[in-house]
Order: C-alpha cells, then structure tokens, then sequence
C-alpha cells in the first residue's frame, strides 16, 4: 500500500502555527530570555531545536507514550497519527493531541506532530517531510501487535442486566452458559449432506438474486451435522427481531461460489468439480471454498445486518465498499490468531484496527442509519461506529462463513442483549439486538483453518466419531438402534430406500444412480463397517461387489449421432469407404451412430460420396 506522505517542511508547519501555541513551545525548549515575539523570529529561534543533536535529546525527553505515538505515525500505513488505532494498540492516547493544534496545550510532542497542511484548527497528526527523513535514522520500528489468546474459552460469561445503571448503584450480572460448537468435523459432513441435496434436485434459488428459497434452506438445516446454531425453523413473527438461519443460509451460497453448484432453471445442480467432490478429500473443497468466497461477487455479507438501514438503495448503495476489497483484511487477521488457541471477539477486533489490518463498509456513513435517516446516521456515531459497522461485518464473515466451513470453532450466547456497543446511537432502544450474530463471544482457528488461511502446508482429518450404531441383516435390510443424525441419514438413504421408522434396505438401482452421480461405494462401506460390531454379512459384501463393479461397467464417451440411411445398401457403402468408417459404428442394418466429435469429418467423408443427411 502506498503512503501519501505530506509534503510540508518543519519551517513551514511551523509557520502555520499561531503565536499563542509558538510562545509555550519556545518555554518547553528552554530559548533564553528575552525571546522573539513576532512569529518569523519565534519559527527562526525553534527551527535549530529540530536538527542533528538537539533533535535526538528532544526525542528522549518524550515520555514512553509520546515517543510510541510519533512511532506510529512514522511507520503507520497512512503517515498520519490515528488516535483510535493507537487507543487500540496502546489503551491510551497522549494529552493534548486529541484536540486542534491551536486549542490544545502544548507539549514537546507538538514539536514532532502537526496539523495537516493548511489546516491550523484539526488535531496534530503529521510529520513534515523533512523532519520525517532525519527521525528515520534512530527511531525504531514499532512492535507488531499480536493477538491475546486463551488455552480454552469459559463455560460462562457474566452479562450485565440492564445497559444503565443508576448512579450510586453497583451493575448487576447474569452468568450466561457458552453453546460450544467444534466446526471441524461438522463442516466434512455437512459438505457432502449438501450436495447430496443438490443432486437430489431439493435446493431452489432466485434467478435473480442466487439466494435458496426459504423451504430450502429449511432442507439444508435438516441434514446440518447438530442442526444450525439457532434455531433455523422459527418462524418471523411481527414487531420482534428474528434470529433465524446462519449455515443454513450459507452452504447455498458457498456452493455456488466455490463452482461446485449452478443455477438450472430454478434450482441448483452440481458441477463437474461438484461431482468430483463427493471423492476429493473435503479439506481440499473446503479450501477451494474458502478462496473462492474471498473474490465472489455474489453476496455482500454486510447486508445480512438487516436492522443498519440505507445500504441496499440509493446514495448509500453507491458508497458501500466492494466486499472483496474487505475479505483479505479478515483473511490476514485470523492468520494471525494462534492455531488450538481461544480468541474473545473484542480482542480480535482491538487486533485489526492496531495491526491496521482495517477497511471500511461505507466511505460515507452518513448514509447509513438506526431508525432514520435524519437523527440515526452512523454520521453521528464517529469512532464508535466501528464496532456497528465493521465489527458486525467481521462477526458475519467469521460466524456465518469460516464457521461454516468449518475454519474456526465457536463458544456463542443467544444474540439478544449480547452485545450493548450500539445502545448509545440513536434508534437502537427498541432493538435486542443488532445483528444476528451478535452472541459469537470466543473462537479457535483449528487446524482446517490454518491450511485453508495457507498456515499449514498440509493438513491431517480429524478422526469422526462413531455415532448410532446399525445392524445389518442378510435380506440387506439395515436398522438403526436410535435416530440417525440427518448428515448420516442422507448418506445412507444414497444407497438405501426407507422401509419404516429406523430400518432402510439397500437398493441396486438407487445405489447406480448414487455412483452415477459422483459417490464412492468404499464411503458407504466405510460408513456401515464403522457402526456394526459384527463383519459385513456375505449379501452386503456382495452388493458392495455388485455396485463397484457395475460402477465400472459402462463409460459413457460423450454425445453422438444417430443416422438412419434410406436403405441397408447405402449404409455399406459408407462402412466400406476408408473414409468414412473410421468415423461411423454400425448399429443395425441401416443405422450408423457418429461420435459428435466427429461429426465434421463424416459428413466430409459423405458428401464425397454423394450422401448428405440433416437433423430431423
């Protein structure tokens, strides 16, 4: 990234100064008596102060968190001093900055930092060029932040009851218990239980907005490996706030966007690397996934926050960033995060904004609001609006994407009165909360999430656990001893037709179609050795034999012409010209079936024998 660097020298920032702030400075720097008075011989009298010697002893009488902020700005990304970054970094700001050049006090780090050109009245925040160029030669680059991390994340969190507390009184807390969800493993099956729907021909999406229909994403929440993280089939009910679905919603729109699944008339069907995936190790989807949601252009996730009006249409539409301009700061923060470690959400937002790992939702946020437009603009909020807006854009990413894609695992709450941050804008009084996922309080980058982020070079499947146990008989039949878990159950009735509550029979025909359609029969095997004590019986290993070798049976080679000639005589001429039978298969007396491949050739071929045929 480029710095714009400001232009102005010392002398000239200096001269920008109004005498009341020059009279101070001149104390600070111990000039003798009597001093200049008018602002010419007081510029002239300081200038020597900021060169050679002199400048490097004004920089040691700096206290530590003075000289840390003249640090920053001489290394930040934007050459300039940012206050809320710094704030992020450090938990303080150094007086006397935080208000315009001519207002504020002086001090000796007024010596060092200065308004912008031009702009005497704004706080001081910049270096001039030349006093930039001779601070390079012995002031130190600043640390790089890192990210404070937990061994394992609480059972509970303490929540304050109500936002406002009396004066006098002490703020009352509830222990709130953590739903723990570990995505790893959850996100392999849920991968597959996916596709398998789309194979099925279950999942609808707009043509015009890619979104999967309300019914559909309830079919997506029934097969999730432990069900979505909230409730996914509550139902909207008016005047209140609706949580609703989170991965359930998001696997129709990954699919898509890692190429595994296209929109055919209404519905979505797979790929030819969605077919391939049903055999790919899930990892390596998952990654593709992953790399693809960086760059689509499908969904801007931000929208999800339903309850920050004025971003969909309008003025506020035009001035919302790009998405995949703030995907890759996300994307390069959690890389940061320790591998197996537990990261509280507010810590991981203080980590961007002090690793200037930033972006910004809007480049105007006065055209986004709480309530309305006139009185509700974030215009208002100013720093604060960071949590509102950015924040909430990265709980989304985190909470409804790598989360789904099994990259990090989650310690969440309820939403409702998890996260009070935006109490203070107006319009937010009637909310519980602002966004849906706003109860996401710890995470933990796993190691799926370390190779997809590229931290790992390879990555080694977590062990699944064997649920429901099965028994199989030998008339094929197969029973559950409890209900199955919806991931096992749609691959089992792959292969199988339900029969009644908890018994399947493995079926020929349904299991061709399964291979036909990408799946491998070593996963069902696998998948029924693991939950039955005793070895296969003989028929089961022998339709297993059955549907392996009927799977290699037939190679379709790809589309082809049927041609019927007029009489069997023409059809044996054509075989027997050179020409043309390399190109035609004899399918009858007087049918010939031509690769379309090799359309071009044979009619070449007939036409130099006076045969020409059309597509009836």
């Amino acid at each position: 990234m480029s710095i714009e660097l400001p232009s102005a020298t010392v002398e000239k920032a200096l001269s920008g100064l109004m005498v009341p702030t020059l009279q101070p400075l001149m104390g600070l720097l111990s000039i003798p008596k009597p001093r200049p008075r008018r602002k010419a011989g007081m510029v002239e009298s300081i200038l020597p102060r900021l060169t050679g010697r002199p400048l490097r002893e004004l920089w040691e009488r700096l206290n530590r968190t003075q000289q840390l902020a003249v640090t920053e700005t001489l290394y930040g990304l934007e050459g300039r001093f940012n206050a809320q970054r710094f704030r992020a970094k450090y938990g303080v700001v150094p007086k006397g900055i935080d208000r315009g050049g001519d207002t504020a006090k002086p001090t000796l780090l007024h010596l060092f930092l200065y308004p912008p050109d031009g702009e005497r009245y704004r706080p001081p925040t910049t270096i001039p060029s030349d006093l930039r160029k001779r601070l390079l030669e012995f002031v130190p680059e600043p640390e790089f932040p890192t990210v404070a991390s937990l061994e394992d994340a609480p059972d509970f969190v303490d929540r304050r009851r109500t936002a406002f507390v009396p004066k006098g009184q002490k703020p009352k807390f509830d222990r709130v218990p953590l739903t723990r969800r570990n995505m790893e493993l959850a996100a392999a099956y849920d991968l597959l239980a996916v596709l398998r729907l789309i194979d099925s021909g279950r999942i609808s999406v707009s043509r015009k907005t890619r979104r999967a229909s309300a019914v559909s994403v309830r079919r997506v929440a029934e097969v999730l490996y432990d069900g979505d993280f909230y409730d996914a089939t509550e139902k909207r009910k008016r005047w209140t706030q609706f949580v609703g679905p989170i991965r359930s919603f998001a696997w129709p729109w990954l699919v898509q966007a890692g190429k595994l699944a296209q929109l055919r008339g209404s519905k979505l069907t797979l790929t030819k690397a969605g077919r391939a995936a049903f055999t790919a190790l899930p990892a390596e989807t998952l990654r593709r996934i992953w790399k693809g949601w960086l760059k689509n252009t499908l969904l801007d996730e931000f929208s999800r926050v339903e309850e920050i009006k004025g971003q969909t249409r309008g003025r506020g539409k035009r001035t919302m960033t790009a998405p995949r301009n703030r995907r890759p700061w996300v994307d390069e923060a959690l890389a940061e995060c320790p591998v197996g470690r537990w990261v509280q959400v507010d810590e991981f937002f203080r980590f961007m904004q002090a690793a200037e790992l930033d972006f910004s939702v809007t480049r105007y946020p006065w055209h986004l609001y709480l309530g309305g437009p006139e009185h509700g603009s974030f215009g208002f909020a100013g720093d604060e609006s960071w949590n509102a807006l950015q924040g909430r854009y990265v709980l989304c990413l985190l909470f409804e994407y790598a989360a789904t894609l099994g990259m990090v695992d989650v310690a969440f709450t309820d939403p409702r009165d998890a996260r009070r941050d935006y109490l203070g804008l107006w319009g937010a009084d009637d909310l519980e909360f602002l966004s849906r996922y706003d109860g996401l309080e710890y995470f933990r980058l796993n190691p799926l999430g370390a190779y997809c982020l590229d931290q790992a070079d390879s990555y080694e499947p977590a062990t699944p656990p064997v649920r429901t146990a099965l028994t199989l008989f030998t008339d094929l039949r197969v029973q559950s001893t409890a209900p199955l878990p919806p991931e096992e159950r749609v691959l089992l009735e792959t292969y199988a037709k339900a029969e009644s509550d908890g018994v399947w029979r493995l079926d020929l025909s349904q299991a061709m179609s399964a291979v036909e359609s990408g799946q491998d029969v070593a996963q069902l095997r696998e998948f029924l050795t693991a939950r039955d004590d005793q070895s296969l019986p003989d028929r089961v290993e022998g339709f297993l034999r059955r549907v392996e070798q009927g799977s290699r049976a037939l190679t379709a080679k790809g589309p082809a012409l049927m041609i019927e000639c007029a009489d069997k005589a023409i059809a044996d001429r054509i075989v027997a010209d050179p020409r043309a039978t390399k190109h035609c298969i004899r399918a009858g007396p007087r049918r010939l079936v031509v690769a379309a491949r090799s359309e071009a050739a044979f009619r070449k071929a007939a036409h130099a024998l006076g045969y020409a045929f059309t597509v009836r």
